[in-house]
């Protein structure tokens, strides 16, 4: 098996991603992004390397020297200005690559070809951990009643359009309105916002999608215990997403919290 290199953002994943490396005795090494990764989640004994965000050419000597062949970026990472990212000489050719690249799916797609052209391979998650990706059906006790099913329907017709304009991969419905959909600040605020918009009477779903041109590498749609706590603070009732193309991160979590909740989780055909 080929080497791994894992570039470890924020949440569970990358976890989820090195435990998985250790089962399979496939070795790895993980490059952790100074104010992304929590140092205190990373045991000292593992294979790896802490960087700032714009340390673009330490990066990939770093994963040369450790004999990374494979890439997987995984994890949450907040954008910084261009003054925190304080970037390298090798991140500044990178960022007049990048600039002319316009939304999340085409500056992902930008960055992948950066790795590549150092001679690294890059990879989805979702090639190693396919389990986490959402299957069709209901996943929880609770399920969605006719009128959810109705808001899943035209949630799915909105979000799959915001995806194409390269917006966002989330909406929030309620009795056939759009409440809200996702910009840049990410599912959690999405749902966070949309709590002061919540129509009077019970309902209120999130839906989340792929983009259309989604590069399945990179990126792949999430949602996880946060996303139901979030759901169930604001108000709202469930969660559906797309099966084949949304991951749910520690999934035996995520579910259990959901029935204790009474929120639904469903994975749809979009």
């Amino acid at each position: 098996m080929k080497k791994l290199g894992i570039i470890a953002g924020a949440g569970a994943l990358p976890h989820a991603l090195i435990e998985a490396c250790e089962r399979m005795h496939r070795p790895f090494f993980v490059l952790c992004l100074k104010g992304q990764a929590n140092p205190k989640e990373y045991d000292k004994a593992l294979p790896q390397a802490w960087i700032r965000l714009g340390a673009v050419g330490k990066g990939f000597r770093l994963m040369k020297k450790n004999g990374v062949e494979e890439v997987v970026m995984i994890g949450g990472v907040k954008r910084p200005s261009f003054v925190g990212l304080w970037p390298d000489l090798r991140g500044l050719k990178a960022i007049a690559h990048l600039k002319k690249k316009s939304g999340d799916d085409s500056l992902l797609r930008g960055i992948a070809k950066e790795i590549e052209s150092e001679g690294f391979t890059v990879v989805g998650i979702d090639s190693i951990l396919p389990h986490l990706l959402a299957t069709e059906g209901v996943y929880t006790r609770e399920v969605p009643l006719p009128k959810d099913g109705a808001d899943i329907k035209r949630g799915l017709e909105v979000a799959k359009l915001l995806g194409k304009a390269d917006v966002g991969q989330s909406v929030i419905v309620q009795q056939g309105l759009v409440l809200a959909v996702e910009g840049i600040e990410g599912t959690d605020a999405l749902i966070r916002r949309s709590a002061d918009l919540k129509r009077k009477g019970a309902g209120g779903v999130l839906v989340k999608v792929s983009k259309p041109q989604q590069d399945r590498r990179m990126d792949l749609p999430t949602i996880g215990p946060a996303t139901v706590q979030a759901i169930k603070n604001a108000g709202f009732v469930g969660i559906a997403v797309e099966a084949g193309s949304v991951l749910i991160s520690q999934s035996e979590q995520t579910v259990k919290l959901a029935n204790q909740l009474g929120i639904f989780i469903v994975g749809v055909k979009a």
